[in-house]
């Protein structure tokens, strides 16, 4: 192993590691090659905006202080304690394996963070939590909580053997990658080894375990690639490299589900679970970027396409289905029931960059910047403290941030990614800088040699006016590449997946010292090549009109819809900007005049769209007609920041594209009560019929998790009324989610003394899927209807719709 001198100062650490890629700890190793453009490090970009910076010191102040508490009070911090012997107890503390990585991947955000905001109490917590996990690692360098407190009976998901379950769900392989992760950039920012050392000893026992005539088993959910090569750009040990790429190689025997049912170099399509897919396509990414791995390369590519042109949303996130939290077939992108984890999102990023890496080319940022703003910002709430894990693209009221989840790897991952977005803004290749996000900032960049300080002044991403100011030490040629986003271009994203329903007129302008000068395009770039002097000003304009979006015929959900955009921000209606409340039932009209105006006092400081629109609504003979009607729409990443209700990305053109508010009936205006009160008992009386029972685009009430017992749900009416029918849209999530059709049903009616008593049938009780289950009885007056429902053996049910019938 090359030796790591304790003498070098931080900030020379630092600028070794972070001469390569910022968020793998890239460092010049002198061994092999490296990606051929390299970021400007986080280290060296001080964000000054009133966009940014203000959420990364929200991040450092809110975010990694409340993730701490919560990993002490969920028993986090001391699953640590019990395995090294610190407390007493004998038992696994908390529900998954891998809740470990939220310790080290909350070490890994708090070390960025200390970078831009020292601060000597954090720095302290971190060294204290660093001592705990020192303390549970065994002593041939093991560390994994979940069978360490007991071996004799580890975690069910663990296996009785160490690694023996690792390609199903032990995530003894994850939580090592998230550990080489948070110790390598523990080390970058504070120069001490005492993380790197537990992390060293953890790699150098996988490199004993795993590799050509040692265990085979590939990594069940993939990161630790990546921070293997993390330990190699830092340590120089070529060992650690090569146990990436056969970690890599390796995959092929397994599931779709992990992608690990081909070689990864023949695969040419996203499938499977889209977290573990973009770690693995990522570290793939940087294996071929050192040992120049074409077929590597060749795959990652076809499958970028794959993701682009067929399963990526417009708000950047990727994964449409909950059940596996993955991809789903091509141009299947439901709004509703979009599933778009957060993490995904963040994975998203890191693969993209990766890729621009490799290839220089504009479009991988342009789908880095839309996620950055859209699908991972709506991930953390306006306040740094409540968190989406799924980020839809509609609701009716059914989704809420939450303060954390049992499976909390989206808040730590959010509290890791927050400080080191300024990592993202510039990129390097030889005596060629790259300008790739607009925020005002301020740049330290050598080329050859010469110190150059770059300036940005915008206020980005509501104005598109951008001012570069250079400051060369003394006059040099270089070039400035300034990404020119595709959206300026008319090219809402790359590839036909969604467009812009017209085209704009308005120009991209560039200036330089006032000079209008032309351009040509490289690879979605402007490259301006001259001898720079000092307090030169390159001035960019970008158009910042609405811009209204279309998608592909293929993808049946966004069919006779719009969405709204206005530069790198997807807009969205949400319920409390409606009149009624309701913004379901919305359609824009084509010719509908919106206009944009920053409000300062409104989610933060926001460009609010606002114009006329038209609300739908289905008369009681079941037509439907338009009225006018305000209409305002948000950024998306600050919907549900206001409480629950309904939103919409994609608005109806056609009014039989809404959801128009339907007539009452006896059961849409009765209250609802069940054996488990959710916010989701809306389902039932919402009058939305279901397209099957695995409609995942419409609401459903379920009794998740609980399994083989007597459930309940009742309408109590608003008066008495005569009724003779019931019928009821069983939910059912088979093959992959918890619930099925339950066992059996049958229907109570509340007697004016109060009592219980069953209806008598005139037809049978049945639990068919995708279809109305009626039962008819003889007519009975009543205040009150209760639905028994007998849940299966081993599973649970759920109710799509429940409709009364009246005699």
């Amino acid at each position: 192993m090359r030796a790591i001198s304790p003498k070098k100062p931080v900030n020379y650490l630092l600028a070794i590691v972070c001469a390569g890629l910022l968020h793998s700890g890239f460092a010049q190793t002198g061994q092999g090659g490296d990606y051929p453009i390299q970021p400007v490090p986080f280290t060296a970009v001080k964000v000054t905006d009133t966009f940014w910076a203000p959420r990364i010191r929200l991040n450092h102040d809110v975010t990694i202080p409340i993730a701490l508490k919560h990993c002490y009070s969920t028993g986090r911090v001391d699953n640590f304690l019990v395995a090294g012997h610190l407390k007493p107890g004998t038992k696994f503390c908390t529900e998954f394996p891998f809740d470990d990585t939220d310790i080290y991947k909350i070490i890994e955000g708090a070390s960025y963070s200390l970078q831009t905001y020292p601060d000597k109490k954090l720095e302290a917590r971190v060294d204290s939590l660093i001592t705990y996990v020192a303390s549970a690692q065994e002593p041939d360098g093991y560390l994994y909580t979940a069978r360490t407190i007991d071996p004799a009976h580890p975690h069910p998901w663990s296996g009785l053997k160490r690694w023996e379950k690792e390609s199903d769900l032990s995530h003894e392989l994850y939580n090592s990658g998230h550990l080489f992760e948070a110790a390598v950039a523990h080390y970058q920012a504070t120069g001490k080894k005492t993380l790197l050392h537990v992390a060293l000893k953890n790699a150098d026992l996988l490199v004993r375990d795993f590799g050509p005539g040692r265990l085979h088993y590939s990594p069940g959910h993939q990161i630790v690639e990546m921070g293997l090569v993390k330990l190699y750009r830092t340590t120089g040990k070529k060992a650690y490299l090569d146990l990436a790429k056969f970690l890599l190689d390796v995959r092929g025997k397994g599931q779709e589900y992990s992608q690990d049912h081909k070689p990864v170099t023949e695969q040419t399509e996203a499938v499977g679970h889209a977290v573990r897919a973009t770690y693995m396509y990522s570290g793939m990414a940087d294996v071929a970027a050192i040992t120049g791995d074409k077929a590597y390369v060749n795959a990652i590519d076809k499958i970028w396409h794959d993701v682009v042109d067929r399963k990526y949303y417009l708000t950047g996130g990727i994964g449409a289905e909950g059940g596996h939290e993955g991809f789903g077939p091509d141009y299947s992108l439901p709004n509703m029931s979009a599933y778009n984890e957060t993490c995904a999102a963040i994975g998203t990023i890191y693969w993209n960059q990766r890729l621009f890496l490799l290839h220089g080319d504009a479009k991988y940022y342009d789908v880095l910047e839309r996620t950055l703003y859209n699908g991972m910002l709506s991930g953390v709430s306006l306040s740094g403290d409540r968190f989406f894990y799924p980020n839809p693209l509609q609701s009716q009221g059914q989704h809420a941030r939450s303060a954390w989840f049992g499976c909390a790897c989206c808040p730590s991952n959010v509290c890791r990614f927050i400080p080191s977005m300024p990592g993202y803004v510039y990129a390097q290749r030889g005596d060629r800088i790259y300008a790739n996000l607009f925020v005002n900032s301020t740049a330290s960049v050598t080329l050859s040699g010469t110190p150059v300080s770059l300036a940005q002044e915008t206020k980005y991403p509501w104005n598109g006016d951008i001012a570069f100011t250079i400051n060369p030490a003394s006059s040099k040629a270089f070039e400035l590449a300034i990404r020119i986003p595709g959206w300026a271009r008319n090219e809402a994203v790359p590839g036909e997946l969604y467009h812009f329903a017209a085209q704009s007129d308005n120009p991209v302008t560039l200036t330089i010292n006032g000079k209008k000068v032309s351009y040509k395009l490289e690879d979605g770039y402007a490259v301006l090549r001259q001898t720079w002097k000092k307090n030169d000003v390159v001035r960019l304009s970008l158009p910042m009109d609405i811009r209204r979006v279309q998608a592909n015929p293929q993808v049946k959900a966004d069919q006779d819809r719009v969405a709204l955009e206005r530069g790198p921000i997807v807009y969205c209606a949400e319920w409390p900007d409606a009149p009624d409340g309701h913004v379901l039932d919305y359609m824009l009209p084509d010719q509908a005049r919106l206009q944009a105006t920053y409000k300062p006092t409104v989610l933060g400081g926001a460009e609010i769209i606002t114009g006329e629109a038209a609300k739908v609504k289905r008369t009681t003979n079941g037509q439907l007609e338009t009225t006018p009607a305000p209409f305002t729409a948000i950024p998306y990443y600050a919907w549900a920041n206001r409480g629950n209700g309904e939103m919409a990305v994609w608005l109806a053109t056609k009014p039989t594209s809404a959801k128009p508010t339907p007539a009452p009936t006896l059961a849409s205006s009765s209250t609802i009560s069940a054996s488990l009160k959710t916010k989701a008992l809306a389902a039932l009386n919402d009058q939305d019929t279901p397209k099957n029972s695995n409609d995942h685009d419409n609401i459903y009430y379920h009794w998740w998790p609980k399994k083989d017992t007597m459930q309940w749900v009742q309408y109590t009416f608003a008066k008495p009324a005569t009724v003779s029918s019931v019928s009821v849209y069983w939910f059912d999530d088979g093959p992959w989610g918890g619930c099925r059709i339950p066992a059996s049903w049958n229907l109570l009616y509340q007697t004016a003394g109060g009592e219980w008593q069953e209806v008598k049938t005139r037809t049978p009780y049945t639990v068919s899927k995708d279809k109305f289950n009626e039962v008819t009885f003889e007519p009975i007056q009543t205040g009150a209807l209760r639905m028994l429902v007998q849940l299966p053996k081993d599973a649970s049910s759920g109710i799509l719709e429940w409709s009364v019938g009246e005699k």
